[in-house]
């Protein structure tokens, strides 16, 4: 019995998959968790107005059961499982009945920018040097704190009833756990909880006065727990026989501890539907002076880890958009060979601000923009030009985590499904002047919430990374001047990106 069962709820897909105790190393030591079985389903995107993203809650859920059923009777029956883990898309928003355990609205996705004019109030009334000070977090649409507001105004009576108990919030960690428990258990870990705009990362709780800022009741939040250890055991009927809940973190600071970057100055960047650059700072939060956002990186018994993040909101979006929007592309991995077909970008960019911009820019009001375009552009300069912007839009982040005071990395830690693309990646290499690595198995996010469960129930005894196999590598071989070329080019597409914003003075 020593399978671990690990959700991984995204943004575009939930996925289920079962980690065993892998090969040994090259060197002959205990070789890190492996998959030895997978499920995934898609997940519906709805976009009732501009600038609005919802998921089904109850979709995530039943998708969620459906492929944790079909993981189990792949891995040989529930007796083999010692715990569940679970990671999940950030921020995202949720508000549900109490009793009924069923969803009032639907889910409010972390790229919503519904509640901007919240954000942009809050900040004009100077309140956001005491939130970033307390949380690590600017105001912005994109934490959950305003999301879960809208939700209670949105729901007839939903704040009437949230003082009576009737009504509960959480992000996706805290529903699923809901609903894993047969509402037994309303909790959500520590790296969730950093993300609404809510929680003190000092003492790693919930702060009265920023739910009064942001109007949301403190009785209908979840109670915060760590990443690892057991936060309470699924319902019976679900599997047949009770498991603990043994793990949780937000997808990204699940990456972090999938690639073991558990160290001060380790760093990784996930290119998924967003991009995320997470670098552990170490026991003690950080204050960044460049709009980067402090976070908890994880919490296991006697160990907490600061980080600093900066969010990229499209990144592999900005691939499906061709693919799915404009239709320059059947296929995702035709970018690559299209990018590379063309000698350079033709002084083609885009912007990819399809839901604002993150950091360092945080501009919520920008939008995607193209600049550079000739009678010779064609499909393959916007297929180039989507892929660089992954590299622009790291070279930024990095930038201002060196200018924070963070030690340059030597190595830059990727993962996601933009990283199968080799062009890509030696791009980001020559953008950034980063070693760019990645490791064989893919799924970090995955097997972070996988060894933070093993080590909740003793499976494990540490989150160290032993992979069994070579990661790719790609090394720095562009040249200064035609890297500043670029990144000059870049600067002003970005400074016409911010001009163009609607509502913009």
């Amino acid at each position: 019995m020593s399978l671990i069962l690990a959700i991984d709820q995204g943004t575009t897909s939930t996925r289920a998959i079962a980690f065993e105790s892998g090969a040994k190393t090259a060197s002959g030591e205990a070789g890190d968790l492996r998959p030895a079985a997978v499920s995934q389903i898609e997940l519906a995107q709805h976009f009732p107005r501009s600038g609005w993203v919802e998921h089904d809650a109850g979709e995530i859920w039943t998708a969620t059961l459906q492929t944790c059923r079909e993981v189990v009777r792949k891995a040989g029956g529930v007796a083999r499982f010692a715990a569940i883990g679970i990671t999940n898309q950030r921020e995202t928003a949720v508000i549900w009945d109490a009793t009924t355990g069923e969803p009032l609205h639907r889910a409010i996705v972390w790229q919503d920018r519904r509640t901007a004019d919240v954000t942009a109030r809050l900040t004009a009334e100077g309140h956001e040097p005491k939130v970033q000070a307390a949380t690590g977090l600017i105001l912005d649409p994109y934490f959950s704190a305003t999301k879960f507001a809208w939700l209670l105004d949105a729901v007839p009576g939903g704040r009437e009833r949230a003082a009576r108990g009737e009504v509960k919030l959480g992000t996706i960690d805290a529903w699923l756990i809901w609903k894993l428990t047969g509402g037994r258990v309303h909790a959500t870990d520590a790296t969730n909880a950093s993300r609404t705009a809510l929680m003190d990362l000092e003492t790693v709780a919930w702060r009265e006065d920023l739910c009064a800022l942001f109007d949301v009741p403190r009785m209908a939040l979840p109670a915060i727990v760590p990443c690892a250890g057991v936060i309470g055991e699924s319902d019976a009927a679900l599997f047949g026989r009770p498991l603990p809940i043994a793990g949780s973190a937000g997808d990204q600071q699940a990456a972090l501890v999938g690639h073991g970057a558990l160290k001060p100055g380790d760093a990784k960047i996930t290119y998924g539907t967003g991009a995320f650059l997470v670098a552990n700072v170490g026991d003690r939060p950080v204050a960044s002076t460049r709009r980067l956002l402090g976070t908890l990186g994880y919490q296991a018994p006697g160990r907490t880890a600061y980080a600093l993040e900066g969010s990229i909101f499209s990144a592999g979006s900005a691939i499906q958009w061709l693919r799915d929007g404009v239709g320059m592309i059947s296929q995702s991995r035709q970018s690559e060979a299209m990018a590379q077909d063309l000698t350079d970008n033709g002084g083609v960019y885009l912007v990819p601000g399809f839901t604002g911009l993150g950091a360092p820019w945080w501009e919520p009001e920008a939008r995607g923009t193209i600049i550079g375009l000739t009678r010779d552009s064609g499909p393959a300069h916007f297929v180039r030009a989507a892929l660089e912007a992954l590299a622009y839009q790291t070279r930024d982040l990095l930038d201002a985590l060196a200018e924070d005071g963070a030690p340059p990395l030597k190595t830059l830690n990727v993962d996601g499904g933009v990283t199968a693309n080799s062009f890509a990646m030696q791009f980001v290499a020559d953008i950034c002047q980063v070693e760019v690595e990645r490791p064989a198995f893919q799924e970090m996010t995955a097997l972070g919430a996988a060894r933070l469960a093993a080590l909740g129930v003793g499976v494990v005894s540490d989150l160290e990374a032993r992979p069994a196999e070579a990661p790719a590598r790609w090394s720095p071989r562009m040249d200064k001047a035609e890297r500043e070329r670029l990144l000059s080019g870049w600067r002003r597409a970005v400074k016409a990106a911010i001009i163009a914003a609607p509502n913009r003075a």
